[in-house]
């Protein structure tokens, strides 16, 4: 059965806009009082109402004015994880560092204590919850990392939980390993740490189809340059995607993205003009996470002078219970594109079209025939008023694979 839902004042399709740089508002592909009909999960035309004439179609109509996006794609969030770094948030704003926090303790290896005696069936009731909190913000697509068992055994069961909350969350969930967040506490060095990832847990990852991604946190009290290069050119030969945690305190990570061939760096606060043309010529694409500045009391990462570099920005929540508890990443985009001055096409396309990039999608981030039926309905009946609103506005309809979530918005 073939399902035609509308009229929608405005539908922003994201189809055919400039791949990477700037974006003009007057670039966006508006369809004005139009509809939508979807099949099998997927988009079969957006047209005028004789969609919806058809007798053998089943017709939703909204009643009142509304705007149609893709579903929004988080790329990059740790929403894998047990307990509350409060007592990390407030040292901070006492003046305590990051670095100082984390080695008097608390940080990571915090989360990572209360994660590993945390059950399976506790971290996937988590990660659901957390996922049902997404959607409500227009999430349609979340990526989620392991990184807080810094183990085999605690890995893979993280890995697991979240393999598990996919088959019950209302949304699409990505996996992506991130053993690599920094040395477990046993190890004596983190050459020796990562080779354990190498040769035993990476090998199971790759068996069980737990995750195609590999990610490493590069930075001080993490891993080097030096230590990350071979770990991530071994996952590369092993058939993993690779992304990393760059620059967000100091340089030098996203360099190495381009080195190894990264599909993105995440953070790039600390990235300057020689970083993204770096990132630019290797064809890694930039993903900014105000949510961490905001989490952090940091400068954000610099957005603007990316795309007018010609990089395709995207941005992403980095929801964790430590740097970035927010996890509002409609909210954290509103405020991130008014601080760096990005339109409101610059904006939606970093969390649709080139975020489903960074994740390597080709299906989701666009509305036209052929792709995932995944989409979001704001009340409204101009597009601008979302961003305009900071985050107050929310979806009050979505779609995902074609079938209506509802009771969560």
């Amino acid at each position: 059965m073939t399902l035609v839902i509308g009229p929608f004042s405005q539908i922003l399709t994201m189809d055919q806009i400039p791949s990477s740089g700037p974006i003009s508002d007057r670039q966006l592909p508006i369809v004005k009082d139009s509809y939508i009909s979807v099949s099998n999960g997927a988009i079969q035309a957006i047209g005028d109402s004789s969609l919806a004439q058809d007798p053998s179609v089943e017709l939703c109509s909204l009643g009142r004015p509304m705007v149609l996006l893709p579903g929004f794609i988080d790329v990059h969030t740790h929403i894998c994880f047990a307990g509350s770094r409060a007592r990390d948030y407030a040292l901070r704003l006492e003046g305590v560092s990051y670095q100082e926090i984390a080695a008097q303790g608390g940080g990571i290896l915090d989360t990572v204590r209360k994660t590993r005696a945390t059950p399976e069936t506790n971290l996937v009731d988590g990660i659901v919850h957390r996922s049902r909190e997404a959607l409500k913000w227009g999430v349609c697509t979340c990526e989620v990392k392991s990184g807080y068992g810094l183990s085999v055994e605690d890995e893979l069961k993280i890995l697991r939980s979240i393999a598990e909350a996919k088959k019950h969350s209302p949304i699409n969930l990505i996996p992506t390993c991130l053993a690599a967040h920094m040395p477990g506490p046993e190890f004596v060095s983190a050459e020796s740490y990562l080779e354990e990832m190498l040769e035993k847990l990476l090998p199971l990852v790759k068996k069980e189809k737990l995750a195609n991604r590999v990610d490493i946190f590069v930075e001080e009290g993490a891993f080097s340059v030096e230590q990350a290069r071979p770990y991530l050119l071994k996952a590369k030969e092993m058939g993993f995607k690779l992304t990393i945690h760059a620059d967000q305190f100091s340089r030098g990570a996203s360099l190495l993205a381009a080195e190894v061939g990264a599909l993105s760096a995440d953070h790039l606060e600390q990235s300057n003009e020689e970083d993204f043309l770096a990132l630019k010529e290797a064809g890694v694409i930039p993903v900014a996470l105000p949510g961490a500045s905001l989490g952090l009391g940091m400068p954000f990462s610099k957005a603007r002078l990316a795309l007018d570099l010609g990089l395709p920005l995207v941005i992403a929540s980095d929801w964790n219970p430590g740097s970035a508890p927010m996890g509002d990443l409609l909210t954290q985009a509103a405020l991130f594109g008014a601080a760096e001055k990005l339109s409101c096409a610059e904006t939606l396309a970093a969390i649709t079209e080139r975020a489903a990039r960074a994740l390597g999608s080709k299906h989701r981030g666009v509305l036209r025939e052929g792709m995932r039926a995944d989409f979001i309905a704001f009340p409204c009946d101009d597009y601008r008023e979302i961003l305009y609103q900071q985050g107050r506005l929310r979806p009050s309809r979505a779609w995902i694979a074609g079938k209506e979530i509802k009771g969560i918005l």
